[in-house]
């Protein structure tokens, strides 16, 4: 048998930037509404810093005004909240990414509840959350869908086409992305199957999977021979291991040279996923920006 496809997230994201930088530009010219991202970073964790930084880049490179608000680790509960109320407020603000984690004293159920979810481009609000679980097949995503989640949709239904009938297995429950994954799956017309840590017979459920998504946080953990012969792989996992002479690489959920001698499409890590998530957060806020001039989300 061949070995998999590799499912290129580095060039889908490239394509679906570009589109949504025409989708930034075509909106501006007709409305004179340009796109308005803010993002708020509590602290000085270097892994959010970056985070945050790469997002108000490509932000700025699509054409879209970028609101980058930096507050100290001893920033007050209350403090954030004031903040965040005064981003709902603004019209020039279309999205708002609050990045998380937060620091312990901060409640962080509270600050995902308290923006507008008109503006959560993350998806993470209680009221999109909802509306993601209780869609109809042939409904549109009319509001904001967690950026990996809808990554991984958008990379599946380019690799596959059609999703309908398919079995599709969702290794991880979290409501980052396990969840919302098997909500979009079902949307496809997918028969979806959520396993988790007390699934019995793991391997077994696995190998009856047309698509398989693998999101729970450990190395290699799906093997090769879990794998239907054929099946789609997505490995939303990203773990950092020694790779000797005190360097470290990073690696997905899923035995990456195993699965591709038996999968038929695969996603690499890194490459695959990953560069998506940022892709899919500038889509949605060009939607939410389209929203508020009074037009219809469209398909970039």
């Amino acid at each position: 048998m061949a070995e998999a496809k590799l499912i290129d997230g580095k060039v889908f994201a490239a394509g679906l930037r570009a589109r949504v930088g025409a989708g930034v530009a075509e909106l501006h010219a007709v409305t004179g509404i340009k796109p308005g991202l803010a993002t708020v970073l509590v602290g000085d964790d270097a892994a959010s810093q970056v985070y945050v930084k790469s997002k108000g880049r490509v932000a700025a490179e699509l054409g879209m005004a970028s609101f980058d608000h930096r507050l100290p680790a001893s920033t007050t509960e209350l403090e954030l909240l004031q903040l965040i109320t005064r981003l709902n407020k603004d019209p020039a603000v279309h999205g708002i990414l609050v990045q998380l984690p937060l620091p312990k004293h901060i409640v962080t159920p509270d600050i995902l509840l308290a923006v507008d979810p008109d503006k959560d481009v993350d998806g993470f609000h209680p009221m999109n959350v909802g509306r993601l679980g209780s869609i109809a097949s042939g409904a549109p995503l009319d509001f904001p869908v967690p950026c990996t989640p809808l990554g991984c949709s958008m990379l599946l239904a380019d690799a596959l086409g059609a999703l309908s009938g398919r079995h599709a297995v969702v290794l991880g429950r979290s409501t980052l992305v396990g969840r919302p994954v098997a909500q979009l799956l079902l949307k496809a017309d997918c028969t979806v199957t959520i396993a988790h840590s007390r699934t019995r017979d793991l391997p077994a459920l696995c190998r009856t999977a047309d698509i398989l998504v693998v999101a729970i946080g450990k190395p290699a953990f799906v093997r090769g021979d879990w794998i239907k012969p054929g099946a789609a792989v997505i490995d939303v996992g990203i773990n950092r291991i020694s790779a000797g002479d005190s360097k470290t690489r990073l690696v997905g959920d899923v035995a990456f040279d195993e699965a591709r001698a038996v999968a038929g499409h695969l996603t690499p890590v890194p490459g695959g996923v990953g560069p998506m998530t940022v892709a899919c957060l500038m889509y949605n806020t060009l939607q939410e920006a389209r929203r508020r001039a009074g037009l219809p989300f469209t398909a970039v």
